[in-house]
């Protein structure tokens, strides 16, 4: 059996992914398209997404709906409900994001919530809108992007870290609880990578020497193979290894160490 058979044998027909109009979003897209399963894109940036859909359905051939959803109103889910109860959707990919980087207390709170909003109640929501019909069809997935910020405070971006933290933690919990279930959870944790978002943020990444900048290609690829096969992943080696001697650090000297890498990208004082 190829690869793209026994991914869809596994995952079904369908898959959701959210962000899907930019960066590891169209990649995640653009990479299980191509294994043989239809989409339901979601994402607030309309012309994007239309963008993004057009490509797939072009070159993969692939069923496409796509749902322009602001993740932090309250009612989110009722629009992506209406849109796919009549879909199987075996396959879940929590990618949307919102990540301001400034100190916390120059973001308003109106950011922080809205951090929370889409970071946090968005994902458990989806997980809890779609578990039910994964569980009931036994063979499933889900996957909550996570951060490697979620494994200490990072200075500047305090409200996403801890946002992420949550994401992992779900990931790796719902691992345990619904394996036996048959379906897969991940908590990926892809690291510093070439994103639309990222580049945005204007990181000067060439005054770190620990970043190490991948490609969104090889890091979905990286996602997408470790489902399945444990609860969380770091993606890249030169990741882990950072990951493995942070845990070795006092907690404190992590911590601090992370802010040094965030005022070195951003020229932060």
């Amino acid at each position: 059996m190829s690869t793209s058979q026994t991914f869809k044998s596994k995952y079904g027909l369908w898959a959701l992914v959210t962000g899907a109009a930019r960066g590891l979003g169209t990649e995640f897209s653009q990479q299980i398209a191509a294994l043989g399963i239809n989409l339901v894109l979601v994402d607030l940036l309309t012309d994007e997404l239309a963008q993004v859909a057009e490509e797939i359905q072009k070159n993969k051939h692939r069923e496409i709906r796509t749902i322009v959803a602001d993740l932090s109103h309250p009612k989110f889910i009722e629009m992506i409900r209406e849109q796919t109860e009549d879909l199987e959707v075996g396959l879940l990919v929590s990618n949307a994001a919102f990540a301001p980087v400034r100190l916390f207390f120059e973001h308003s709170l109106e950011e922080k919530l809205r951090t929370v909003d889409v970071n946090v109640r968005a994902p458990l929501i989806l997980v809890q809108e779609f578990r039910a019909k994964m569980v009931a069809r036994k063979r499933r997935g889900i996957i909550l992007l996570s951060s490697a910020s979620a494994l200490q405070g990072v200075a500047y971006v305090a409200s996403y870290a801890a946002t992420k933290a949550y994401n992992l933690i779900l990931a790796e919990s719902l691992w345990e609880e619904l394996r036996q279930h048959g379906v897969d959870v991940l908590g990926f944790m892809p690291g510093t990578t070439r994103t639309t978002g990222f580049m945005l943020s204007k990181p000067r990444l060439e005054c770190s020497r620990l970043a190490k900048i991948t490609e969104v290609e090889p890091t979905v690829t990286e996602a997408l193979e470790a489902l399945g096969k444990r609860p969380s992943q770091i993606a890249g080696t030169r990741n882990r290894w950072t990951a493995f001697l942070t845990k070795l650090m006092p907690r404190k000297k992590a911590t601090a160490l992370a802010g040094k890498t965030m005022r070195d990208w951003y020229g932060k004082q």
